[in-house]
Parts: C-alpha cells; sequence; structure tokens
C-alpha cells in the first residue's frame, strides 16, 4: 500500500525523515498529519523518533544511518544526540562526525552492506562510516555527480 506524505507542502519527506529498517528519525515542528503517516505505519514495528540536528529540520540531508548504526553531523548538540541515542534500539550504533562536508545524508548514501561516499570526503570519515554502520565503503559518484546521497 501506497501513503501519500508531505511535509510544509514538500514532497521531499526524505529530506525531513530518515528511514531504515530498525527506526525512523522525523522532524520536529511538522504538522501533525506528518507524523501520523510514519505512526500509523510504522509504530507498531520500529521506532518513529522526533529529533532535530544543529537545530535543523533537515535530518534526513544531515544524517546517514542502516539498522546498525547512525551517523551525525558535528553539529548535533550534546542533548539532541542524548535524545536520538536513548530512543534507538539497543543495537545501533550512534556516533558524531567532524566533517567538513557535514550534510552526511548528501554525500553518503548507504544500505545495510555497502556505502557509497563523496569522493572529497574525509579518510577518517570514511573509517567511520565503514565502522558503525558496518559496511564496505566506495568513494564514487553517480553519472558524475559527488552527491551520492542526493541521487539515491
Amino acid at each position: 500500500m501506497a501513503t501519500r506524505a508531505q511535509f510544509e507542502n514538500s514532497n521531499e519527506v526524505g529530506v525531513f525523515a530518515k528511514l531504515t529498517n530498525s527506526y525512523c528519525l522525523v522532524t520536529i515542528g511538522g504538522s501533525v498529519n506528518f507524523y501520523s503517516v510514519f505512526e500509523s505505519e510504522l509504530a507498531d514495528h520500529i521506532p518513529v523518533i522526533h529529533a532535530s540536528v544543529g537545530g535543523c529540520r533537515v535530518i534526513g540531508r544531515l544524517t546517514v544511518g542502516n539498522k546498525n548504526g547512525l551517523l551525525l553531523p558535528s553539529t548535533t548538540t550534546d542533548q539532541e544526540m542524548l535524545h536520538i541515542r536513548n530512543s534507538l534500539p539497543d543495537g545501533v550504533a550512534v556516533q558524531r562526525v567532524e566533517e567538513r562536508l557535514s550534510a552526511l545524508g548528501n554525500v553518503v548514501t548507504t544500505n545495510d552492506y555497502v556505502a557509497l561516499v563523496h569522493t572529497d570526503l574525509d579518510r577518517e570519515t570514511e573509517e567511520i562510516v565503514a565502522d558503525v554502520l558496518g559496511v564496505e565503503v566506495f568513494r564514487q559518484t553517480i553519472a558524475g555527480q559527488p552527491l551520492v546521497g542526493s541521487y539515491c
């Protein structure tokens, strides 16, 4: 079954939410209708967590994650990180990443096995992606575009 959802008249719901097999992050400050779409479909199976990252609502673009872990940008406050960590299932690792390319959802795309990363991503960040998310990492472009997370 398909369900339509919008966030403040935007169909780009992936900008305002992050969905994995283990959890769903949704931004704060949206309408009840936006949250109810996620909660009615997912709440019986995985936690639906209301959060912000660095005071921003575009959590789908700022974070990257899979069933094994979640990576947050350095702009994430301690309070936000604690709230997210306490709301996630026990087996999900959470780590803040010091990276110049801080919109992690734009520069990394991943599933539970493989990640594609921006060609200019720091080597240290590449190792963190591999370790925390438990994936094999490849530096890659998609159709010549380095923002791999924006095109997948």
